[in-house]
């Protein structure tokens, strides 16, 4: 569905991109992680045509990224923190309007108002809805041209919970329903979460990329096992299950203690994530 090989870019003397290449399936979920600055949405915006990379070659549902044309852009849909809506119309207004650009009816605007939650919510003014609510919205326009691509620029960043996590389900669906999604996050546990595969960025530079299995299995150097005993002591042992039952203690709970993916980026950078 995309293919990037070396794609550089600058802007003036600061590096946003160098030399960063990968491949993204179809039907999966494609994690493009990394913090603030690190060269994300520099990277969305060269795949979806809207910036000119300094050197190497991306392309996108087969064609190359610096020529796309109408046919393929209708087969992208995008959100990110400049998408812009109506204030004053209504949500429903707002996704009509696109809909009309796109030749298609109501049902299938109401289709999607119903799939986002926001159905009893469609007649309010947009500047009344909540951050939430208007990025779901956001996701229902992005969906109305029923895009084979999905870019996701940080679309959880600043929401509760229990909003992402409505988010999270939804774009599940997506990829089950065979849409091919690119995130971008700075949120490690969203991705584990999420992704099928991904990319860890810093400063421009692809510093590691896999499935995040794989990643965390890689960086598991130090294998232990945390035990809880049934008198509510915890001991962090060596990986075997053998010198557990031979210490004769009534047992709890055993949990494996890998590293998370935000602890695998520190130590590849020395860098804590900012995440908001």
């Amino acid at each position: 569905m995309i293919n990037v090989r070396n794609l550089s870019k600058r802007f003036n003397q600061t590096i946003a991109l160098e030399n960063v290449s990968f491949n993204i399936k179809k039907d999966e979920i494609f994690g493009f992680l990394g913090p603030s600055g690190a060269g994300k949405t520099t990277t969305i915006n060269i795949l979806t045509g809207q910036l000119q990379a300094d050197s190497g070659q991306a392309s996108i549902l087969g064609n190359k990224v610096n020529a796309l044309k109408g046919d393929s852009l209708e087969n992208i849909g995008i959100v990110s923190d400049k998408s812009g809506y109506y204030e004053k119309l209504s949500l429903y207004k707002n996704l009509l309007l696109y809909g009309k650009i796109f030749k298609q009816d109501k049902n299938r605007i109401e289709t999607l108002i119903k799939q986002v939650g926001l159905f009893e919510s469609k007649d309010k003014p947009v500047e009344k809805l909540s951050t939430g609510m208007r990025q779901r919205m956001l996701l229902a326009r992005a969906l109305i041209n029923q895009p084979k691509i999905l870019f996701l620029d940080e679309p959880t960043s600043g929401l509760d919970p229990s909003t992402s996590k409505t988010i999270h389900e939804l774009l599940l669906k997506l990829k089950q329903a065979g849409t091919t999604i690119f995130l971008t996050t700075h949120d490690m546990n969203e991705a584990t979460l999420l992704c099928d595969n991904l990319v860890l960025l810093n400063n421009g530079k692809l510093i590691e990329q896999g499935t995040p299995t794989e990643i965390i299995k890689k960086y598991n150097t130090d294998k232990k096992l945390k035990v809880t005993y049934v008198n509510g002591e915890n001991e962090y042992v060596p990986f075997s299950m053998e010198k557990i039952l031979n210490k004769g203690k009534e047992i709890f709970s055993v949990h494996s203690c890998e590293p998370t993916l935000e602890d695998v980026f520190i130590k590849l950078t020395g860098v804590k994530l900012n995440v908001q």
